[in-house]
C-alpha cells in the first residue's frame, strides 16, 4: 500500500478576495488561509469586513474578484461541492419554531441528503452532547435564546462538515453552555475539522484559537498565535495588540 506524500490541501485558502457595497470596499483584496484540524479566531472592529468576508466563502454572497477554495475545492466553479463540506452558524440563527429540535435536525439532515439512520444517530448524539434531550420534542418556539443557539450549532453540525464558521457563537449563552460548545469546537479541531470563529469577547478568542487574525478596512493586518501577538507588542496582553492593531 502506497502513502501519498501530498500534504492535505487548507480546510479554507482565500486569496484577493473584494466586496464593494455602494462604492466602498466592504473586502479590499483579503487573503487568508486556515488548515485543516485549526480553530481560527478572527477578530476586528465593527464594519472590519469579518462577516462579509465568511458571508462569501459560505456562498451567502459573491465576491467582486478573488479566489475562495475550501478543502481544495474552488467555491466559485463547483459551489455546491463547497457547500456540502461547509456549515455557517450566523450570529442570529434561523430555526423554525414549530418544529421540534428533533424534527428540525431531521429536517436539516434531508436538505444535505444525509441517510436517516446517520443523522437519527447524529441528533441523538448532539442533543445528548448539548444538554438538550429533555427538550428534544419540545418546539423551538418555547426555547430560551441559549438552547436556541445549541439547536442551531447542532444542525450545523449534523451533516458533519468539515469547514464550520460561526460568527459570535457564544452569543446568548450561561457559562456552562459557552463551555459545552468551547469544548465542542476544540474537539471538531482535533478531529481533524477546520474552525473559524468571530468574536468581540478576546478571552475567548485568546483561550480558544490556535491562531488569531486581526482585520481592518477589509484587509488582514497581523495573524498568529496568541503568544505571538502578545509578544509583538511589547508582551502586553492580547487586549494591548488587538487595539494597537486595530486602530479602536
Amino acid at each position: 500500500m502506497e502513502i501519498s506524500d501530498t500534504p492535505a490541501p487548507p480546510g479554507l485558502l482565500v486569496e484577493g478576495l473584494v466586496k464593494s457595497f455602494a462604492g466602498r470596499r466592504a473586502v479590499d483584496g483579503l487573503d487568508l488561509r486556515v488548515e485543516a484540524g485549526e480553530l481560527y479566531a478572527l477578530l476586528g472592529p465593527n464594519g472590519a469586513g469579518k462577516t462579509t468576508s465568511l458571508r462569501m466563502v459560505t456562498g451567502l454572497e459573491t465576491p467582486d474578484s478573488g479566489h475562495i477554495r475550501v478543502c481544495g475545492i474552488d467555491a466559485l466553479v463547483h459551489p455546491l461541492a463547497a457547500k456540502a463540506r461547509t456549515a455557517w452558524l450566523p450570529d442570529e440563527p434561523l430555526l423554525y419554531d414549530k418544529l421540534s429540535p428533533l424534527e428540525y435536525l431531521a429536517f436539516v439532515a434531508g436538505l444535505w441528503r444525509v441517510p436517516p439512520a446517520v443523522a437519527a444517530a447524529r441528533a441523538d448524539a448532539l442533543l445528548a452532547l448539548l444538554g438538550l434531550d429533555e427538550k428534544r420534542d419540545s418546539l423551538c418556539e418555547t426555547l430560551s435564546r441559549g438552547m436556541r443557539q445549541k439547536v442551531a450549532l447542532a444542525g450545523a453540525l449534523i451533516h458533519a462538515p468539515d469547514l464550520l464558521i460561526l460568527d459570535e457563537p457564544l452569543t446568548g449563552l450561561d457559562a456552562g453552555a459557552a463551555r459545552l460548545v468551547k469544548d465542542l469546537l476544540r474537539a471538531r479541531a482535533r478531529e481533524g475539522g477546520t474552525v473559524i470563529l468571530t468574536t468581540h469577547i478576546l478571552e475567548v478568542a485568546e483561550r480558544l484559537a490556535d491562531r488569531i487574525g486581526i482585520i481592518r478596512d477589509g484587509r488582514l493586518i497581523a495573524q498568529g498565535t496568541p503568544a505571538a501577538l502578545r509578544a509583538s507588542h511589547g508582551g502586553g496582553s492580547l487586549e494591548d495588540a488587538f487595539l494597537a492593531l486595530a486602530g479602536a
